[in-house]
């Protein structure tokens, strides 16, 4: 399926990037819905849109606010790595019960454990899932090989990289990840960030301060 349409919402405590992505049959996927959950569900029936799965890039509390009030106001499976298949429900892993300002966010379990980077169809969307670990342990970024764009969550940004001093942060990884798994992907890709504003993989090679010339 290369013919596909991606909306952005910065939502939430710190205005992470939710991305809903959709098709011609008004399929969609709905990609870290950090918060906010009325508004994205208000959204996606103004669009007229089916939902078809919630899927996280990995499970920090800014990813994952509204995950409960869309997963049940449309009935949909939640995807995650298995690396951080705990944090759902564990506040003191998803680091919203750090933050007094915000109420710990306690959901569910995933319905779908990813353990493998492979193809991952769903509906009429296919993707190919890169373990991109860093970050997060169990951090994901979806690429969708014909649509030539890639949902990096925190791993790669415009002129910057993800941050590695939270728990299981890992700078040797994340530099590991981004140069083997996403520089490695088409100059033309067009990379869509936890934060943010878009980027190509082609800019970030040639004026990322962090990367070193890569």
């Amino acid at each position: 399926m290369a013919t596909c349409n991606i909306r952005t919402y910065p939502l939430g405590f710190i205005q992470t990037n939710c991305y809903i992505v959709s098709n011609a049959e008004k399929e969609c996927l709905i990609f870290d819905p950090g918060g906010e959950g009325e508004k994205i569900v208000s959204e996606l029936r103004r669009l007229k849109l089916k939902p078809l799965a919630i899927l996280l890039t990995h499970a920090h509390f800014d990813h994952i606010g509204a995950v409960e009030d869309v997963r049940n106001s449309f009935s949909i499976p939640v995807y995650i790595h298995t690396a951080e298949k705990k944090w759902l429900v564990d506040p003191t892993k998803n680091g919203s019960a750090k933050y007094a300002e915000i109420p710990s966010i306690v959901c569910k379990e995933a319905d779908v454990v990813l353990e493998n980077e492979s193809n991952l169809t769903i509906g009429n969307f296919e993707m190919h899932l890169l373990h991109t670990p860093g970050h997060s342990p169990g951090s994901i970024t979806y690429y969708f090989v014909e649509a030539e764009l890639a949902i990096v969550g925190d791993t790669l940004f415009q002129n910057s990289i993800g941050r590695t001093d939270l728990p299981g942060g890992n700078q040797a990884e994340l530099m590991k990840s981004i140069h083997t798994k996403l520089l490695t992907l088409p100059e033309s890709t067009i990379i869509y960030p936890g934060h943010g504003s878009a980027t190509t993989i082609e800019d970030e090679m040639e004026s990322n301060p962090f990367l070193n010339g890569f």
